[in-house]
Formats: structure tokens, C-alpha cells, sequence
């Protein structure tokens, strides 16, 4: 007795030739202004800064100055460099910003931040790389306010028995 086989049905899901690879998003268009810039603001602690991207030499203005002069400790430097070095962009870009508010650490963590953002602004395929090292998220921490009754924002006034 000889089976009776149907070759005409369908194959069933497991055998089913598996869906080729998911193609890659498109990648959105460059934001860049008329002048050949792009344009983000970055923000830490109490500092935001406005932020300048164009091609050019890798020199950086910062509130008229440049980076040496306004930027004295080489860690404050080394902040700026990050997204560049992450990016493999190295003194491809010339960055014009203003920065105001908080401290000279603050500041230069809010130029990084915009740097980043319109690093990936200017090449979307960035975006990517400098998402996974953490240089697009805006840093939440900033300082606690002074509560009443307390000396500071948790520090009690010294307790005094007499």
C-alpha cells in the first residue's frame, strides 16, 4: 500500500525558508542650516550651552574665546575632545558656542552634550555610536536644594547640650 503524499500543500511555518534580514533603517536627513552648520544645545547641572557645528579645522570658540583661554584644565578639554575621538571625527569640525550658568565643570559637561547632539545632527550615522557611550543623554544630577531647619540640604545645625 502506497502513502498517499499531497505535494501540492503548503509548506508548513517550521520548514518555511526564514525572512531575509530586516533591512536597515533609513537614516534621516542631516539638519543643516543655510551656512553649513548644525545646530543643538546641551545642557548639565545648572549650564546650557548653544552649540555650532561646521566642517573646518577642529577649532573650538567658546563665548568668543578659544578653547585654551576659556577652558584652563586639561579635564575640561578632554570632555570637549570625547565625542570627536568616540566619533573618529578628530579636528574634522570647527565648534562655535555660548555657554552660560553653573561652573566651569558644568559648562564644559553642557558643551559635550551639544557637541554630541549636533554631531549627530550633522551625520545621522553617529548617532548610533555616540548613543551606546552615553553621550546623548542629557546627565539628570543637579544639587539638592537647602531644606528649612537644616544648615544645608540634609546637614543638621550642630546639636549643643548646654
Amino acid at each position: 500500500m502506497v502513502a498517499d503524499t499531497d505535494t501540492t500543500a503548503p509548506e508548513s511555518e517550521a520548514t518555511a525558508a526564514p525572512p531575509a534580514a530586516a533591512e536597515p533603517a533609513e537614516l534621516p536627513e542631516p539638519r543643516i542650516d543655510a551656512l553649513g552648520r548644525a545646530y543643538a544645545t546641551g545642557k548639565r547641572k545648572n549650564a546650557i550651552a548653544r552649540v555650532w557645528l561646521k566642517r573646518g579645522a577642529g577649532r573650538v570658540i567658546v563665548n568668543g574665546r578659544d578653547i585654551e583661554e576659556y577652558f584652563t584644565r586639561g579635564t575640561w578639554r578632554l570632555i570637549l575632545g570625547q565625542p570627536f575621538q568616540i566619533a573618529d571625527r578628530i579636528e574634522q569640525y570647527d565648534v562655535f558656542c555660548t555657554v552660560k550658568g553653573g561652573g566651569l565643570s558644568g559648562q564644559a559637561g553642557a558643551v559635550r552634550h551639544g557637541v554630541s547632539k549636533a554631531l549627530a545632527a550633522y551625520e545621522p550615522a553617529l548617532r548610533r555610536t555616540l548613543k551606546s557611550h552615553g553621550f546623548l543623554t542629557r546627565d539628570p544630577r543637579v544639587v539638592e536644594r537647602k531644606k528649612y531647619g537644616k544648615r544645608k540640604a540634609r546637614r543638621s545645625f550642630q546639636f549643643s547640650k548646654r
